[in-house]
């Protein structure tokens, strides 16, 4: 049976471990838990090649390989593999809050109305070293509103609630944040955000999410539907909110038209209708 190469850690040259006599590679690791030091850094499926994730600051990446400026390796969110600039990684250290708004700024120190320096997204990851003044230091030396923060364990209740916070976020293959979002990324991060697994291509989310639902039974707030290589999740019974193209954009759309419209120009009909378990 042929591996997945989005979740296998090869690339011909190196392999992880646990694959040594399941697949041929000229030498077997263990590899280097990395962590992601910039605001994001791009996945790609070669060096130099073509984005295909995305991850965020603080995630963490463990690197097999590196050559020529990039290191191969695998995302700790959901074992997706391939290609990132080296330059972006750095030893990894133990998160204890993430973000929680669309985006927050990183102040040079706890006041409003110093410039700040840089943005983090939502689902990025750091450690608080101290509070100070309604902020809360990381290890850069930078300060966050304590508002933007939670800690690293704590979970939203409502998947649809968290992809709202992404509308009107420019459509961006591979993406998975307010920078740029793409179908899977939007669904994966509102899902990832409630305590639910979630892999990353639509095809996986599709394979692996919830329970198919029959043809006519309602939909409902939560449900998640596919077509071939694009999903949405229902707002309600007749509303989709999804990244698509058409829009360029995270937004709504009557699930109707979203269909017809879908069937017509891009991919084709529904292929199914999942039910998540729900959150706790």
């Amino acid at each position: 049976m042929s591996l997945d190469p989005r979740m296998t850690p090869a690339n011909g040259r190196v392999a992880h471990v646990t694959l040594e006599g399941r697949i041929e590679a000229e030498r077997f690791v263990k590899g280097r838990w990395m962590m992601v030091q910039q605001p994001m850094v791009n996945i790609t499926d070669t060096p130099r090649g073509s984005r295909v994730s995305q991850l965020l600051f603080g995630e963490r990446f463990l690197a097999l390989e590196t050559d020529e400026g990039f290191s191969f390796g695998m995302a700790e969110r959901d074992g997706y593999c391939g290609y990132i600039l080296s330059g972006a990684l750095t030893g990894a250290e133990e998160a204890t809050h993430w973000v929680v708004s669309p985006a927050t700024h990183l102040y040079p120190k706890p006041d409003i109305k110093s410039a700040p320096d840089v943005a983090l997204f939502f689902g990025s990851q750091v450690k608080v070293t101290a509070d100070r003044d309604g902020f809360r230091r990381i290890q850069t030396g930078h300060y966050i509103p304590a508002q933007h923060l939670m800690p690293v364990k704590a979970r939203f209740s409502d998947p649809v609630g968290v992809a709202d916070l992404f509308l009107g976020t420019p459509y961006l293959w591979g993406g998975c944040s307010r920078w740029g979002i793409d179908c899977s990324g939007l669904v994966q991060t509102a899902l990832v955000a409630c305590g639910i697994t979630c892999l990353r291509d639509s095809d996986q989310q599709e394979a692996t999410l919830g329970d198919a639902l029959p043809d006519d039974a309602p939909l409902q707030r939560g449900d998640l539907v596919f077509w071939r290589g694009h999903v949405g999740i229902m707002s309600s019974e007749t509303m989709l909110l999804h990244a698509n193209a058409h829009h360029m954009s995270v937004a709504y759309e009557p699930f109707a038209e979203a269909e017809a419209r879908i069937a017509e120009k891009e991919f084709g009909a529904v292929t199914s209708r999942r039910r998540l378990p729900p959150t706790a």
